[in-house]
């Protein structure tokens, strides 16, 4: 059908009831024909659950340039030449700077402070430039630069200081005199061109020291010094989040437990500690990032704080429990070091809340905020894969808090993942004892999602309380947004429960990516909002304050059995593979292959190694990254899958794969994953990985494993070495009509929350359940191409806003193909 005339036909199916006024027209699906019908039946005399203020948030972790490079707005890399082998292999003290004549990075005695261990020695008719992040450093006409820089010369020196480009100077120059021992040089430029590739020279006459080479724009959010990138900034506050979490994350719990200092050989990887990240930023600590680059802790803890207060957030902190995760899983038996970090969280909560005359208030005071921070939650751990160690160290922390501070929330965690062991024994643990609140963490596909819109249903009102810290469904296409936002129903039907959630990650700079999705992208010159990004602020901008209760018909479903081929892969892991068999149910052989030949019955993906050698049929490349080898046919179903296998060497384990339709479409179980510490079957849906079970375990290099997958119907179960694993039925719809109905205090306005997350157009017929209202309603929609992404140039995942006239207690509505709906209604 032509576009033009299923824009006319759905037009038209919506003006049966009402009429839909809109500067911009939602986007019609492609074939208009395609419509189900639904039902949204609204007791407003009924009492749901309060949604708390603080209910959606953000959190903030410094993993893709998030912080150096990206909302901390020095425009300088490496400014205090710390960089070194031990944030990343490839960088040394001069990474990010070009020396012209003599340029030397010293550690001695002459340095600038104790904490700031290197300085850089610089020639007489030296010089060195700094080429900023991405492409350089962005500099835009008629805006004002402050430069900054800590100095020394014993015998005095000029020196010159530019902005440039390829194509010329990008500012006047600046000469600034300096002589003597060490002090702090200002000077200010304006920028006389717009560019994206600057460079910052300095240039001295005669010999002199420096550190702490800075260049910061005038322009920062709400002018704060020291302070943010203005468009990354006001992108989270047009959130309106209700907290900030910060600073993560495995920044928290990973790397030595060690402080900053002589008795610790100024350890350089340690776990985040708030300490180093206060008072002047010249004698700020340096650490190693665990996402692989360096931290400079010019953006810390006072201006976490700071941050949080100016948008209107509750801050969140966390702290290390003294237990890694993050594939560290290394519980720290040392009394003092515990006690010591126990203390640090009380002169944190001290350093927040205490009056300016206390030790650590002064030290707020002192940075410029004589006011407490009003701090009333706190993380202690993140994801630790060892639940008993860490619970142990929680009430440790836990109880020296609540006897200095009762009033404070203490938050413990369930580990990285939504179901397996860990979980279930981080939970039981919290809930004997009796936890205030438990931080949940889970990425997983979005066919996970629109399973799972039902997760906290099931869960005891009178047990702790949920904090979703971090959720994704592993994409930023528009049909990740519609996952989450169907899944983000059912977090406000169960607001009772779930009291605390955010997104994550929260920032990635395009050209230091470490993590896939994130909520916002930028590089030196701009930014932009991804498609879950849209859904997100959709929801935190209409929260709501209490549930209305409602309810929905479902989608039509007709689930039929597995049906796949087989595979075979391994994770940064060499296998052997050998006597595969796959048996129907009726005891025919469906495939059978002992390697004794070649390997044509297999297709590979074109990653790994892969070839027979002795009779088995072997990946060699340990480097390599899911290298599915497939045979078989997908309409295969209720089968036996054999196999034998023996890790040659790697990080992991094995991969077997079953119900194998594409490359994107599999199950698999996956033994040894995670650094060969747990075992889990994981279904992959479009690309989107889920899990769908997990054990703690690890695989033996050269030992053989016999492998058997029985699959019928959606039951399968598990065997490994002829005793079984496990077993598991996945018969659990993925609903794409989902819908949450909450009412605001003080509007009085019911807002209908619908997604509708197919490619069908969803007609509904909605009963309010004999409200009075308006007969006009407020309508935003997203809706787009479920593949759509947005970038820097297009963003087709944008909101419409429009009136929709005709609203009554009953009245139909048509929600658009692939498209989150909010109806604001007004109560007469």
């Amino acid at each position: 059908m032509p576009r033009t005339a299923a824009r006319t036909r759905w037009r038209l199916g919506l003006t049966t009831t009402a009429l839909l006024t809109a500067a911009a027209l939602v986007p019609a699906p492609a074939h208009a024909e395609d419509v189900t019908d639904y039902a949204i039946t609204v007791d407003p005399s009924a009492k749901g659950a309060a949604i708390d203020d603080t209910m959606y948030g953000v959190f903030f972790e410094d993993i893709n340039r998030a912080a150096d490079g990206g909302l901390y707005a020095e425009l300088v890399q490496n400014r205090s030449f710390e960089y070194s082998t031990a944030d990343n292999g490839s960088y040394t003290p001069l990474t990010s700077w070009a020396a012209g004549g003599t340029a030397e990075v010293v550690n001695d005695s002459g340095r600038l402070n104790e904490r700031n261990r290197n300085y850089l020695s610089l020639g007489a008719g030296s010089s060195v430039t700094n080429a900023g992040y991405n492409t350089g450093i962005r500099v835009d006409k008629g805006k004002r630069y402050d430069f900054s820089v800590w100095a020394r010369a014993a015998s005095g020196t000029t020196l010159t200081v530019s902005l440039k480009d390829s194509a010329g100077t990008l500012a006047t120059a600046r000469q600034v005199a300096v002589k003597g021992g060490w002090a702090k040089y200002k000077a200010t430029f304006t920028a006389t061109r717009t560019s994206n590739r600057g460079r910052l020279a300095v240039a001295s006459t005669n010999a002199a020291a420096l550190d702490e080479v800075s260049l910061f724009p005038r322009d920062t959010y709400k002018n704060q010094p020291n302070g943010l990138r203005k468009d990354l900034a006001e992108k989270i506050a047009a959130l309106k989040p209700g907290f900030v979490r910060f600073p993560g994350g495995c920044l928290v719990n990973t790397g030595s437990m060690e402080d900053y200092s002589e008795a610790s050989n100024w350890q350089r990887k340690r776990s985040y500690q708030w300490k180093d990240t206060i008072g002047p930023v010249e004698q700020r600590a340096t650490n190693a990032n665990f996402w692989g680059y360096n931290q400079s802790y010019g953006l810390g803890y006072y201006e976490y704080f700071r941050f949080s207060e100016d948008i209107g957030a509750m801050p969140l902190p966390v702290v290390p429990a003294l237990v890694t995760g993050c594939g560290q899983n290394k519980a720290t038996d040392d009394e003092a070091l515990l006690q010591r970090h126990i203390q640090d969280t009380l002169d944190l909560i001290e350093f927040a809340n205490g009056p300016a005359t206390s030790k650590w208030g002064k030290v707020r005071a002192q940075m410029g905020h004589p006011k407490p921070f009003h701090l009333t939650h706190l993380g202690v751990g993140n994801e630790e894969n060892l639940p008993k160690e860490f619970f142990a160290r929680f009430e440790r922390f836990r109880t020296a808090i609540k006897a200095k501070y009762p009033d404070i929330t203490v938050i413990s965690n369930s580990g990285p993942d939504d179901a397996g062991t860990t979980f279930d024994t981080a939970w039981q643990l919290n809930r004997e004892g009796k936890v205030d609140m438990v931080d949940e963490h889970y990425y997983n596909s979005p066919n996970w999602f629109l399973q799972n819109n039902d997760r906290y249903d099931s869960y005891d009102r009178k047990g702790p309380k949920v904090f979703l810290g971090e959720y994704a469904s592993q994409g930023n296409a528009w049909k990740n947004g519609l996952a989450e936002a169907a899944f983000m129903t059912g977090l406000e039907r169960n607001a009772d429960v779930v009291k605390l959630a955010s997104y994550a990650p929260l920032l990635a700079n395009e050209d230091y990516v470490q993590w896939r999705p994130d909520m916002i992208w930028f590089n030196n010159r701009a930014s932009w909002n991804s498609a879950n990004y849209e859904v997100q602020k959709l929801f935190m901008t209409n929260v709501g304050d209490r549930v209305v209760p409602s309810k929905a018909t479902t989608t039509p479903n007709v689930s039929g059995p597995i049906t796949g081929a087989v595979g075979l892969s391994t994770w940064a892991t060499s296998a052997a593979y050998d006597d595969v068999k796959v048996t129907s149910a009726d005891g025919s052989t469906l495939l059978s292959d002992d390697f004794s030949g070649d390997a044509s019955k297999w297709t590979t993906t074109g990653r790994g190694s892969w070839s027979v050698q002795d009779g088995s049929y072997v990946q060699t490349d340990t480097a390599a990254e899911n290298t599915m080898v497939t045979a078989g046919d997908p309409g295969w179903k209720d089968y036996d899958l054999h196999v034998k296998a023996t890790k040659k060497a790697g990080k992991e384990g094995f991969l077997v794969a079953f119900g194998v339709k594409d490359t994107g479409n599999y199950y698999w179980w996956n033994l040894g994953g995670w650094n060969n510490t747990q075992s889990a079957i994981e279904q992959a849906v479009d690309g989107g990985k889920g899990t769908l079970m997990t054990k703690p375990g690890s695989i033996e290099t050269g030992r053989a494993y016999d492998i058997d997958i029985k699959v019928r119907g959606r039951q399968v179960t598990l065997f490994l070495d002829g005793k079984e694993w496990g077993s598991f039925k996945d018969d659990k719809p993925a609903e794409p009509f989902r819908q949450v109905v909450t009412k605001d205090a003080k509007t009085g306005d019911l807002i209908v929350k619908v997604v509708n997350a197919q490619s069908a157009e969803a007609r509904t017929a909605v009963d309010l359940g004999g409200a009075k209202v308006a007969s006009t309603a407020r309508v935003t929609t997203l809706a787009a191409d479920e593949d759509a992404v947005n970038t820097e140039t297009d963003t087709p995942v944008t909101p419409v806003t429009s009136t929709l006239r005709g609203v009554a207690p009953k009245f139909t509505y048509t929600f658009p193909a692939n498209s989150v709906t909010f109806l604001r209604i007004k109560q007469k």
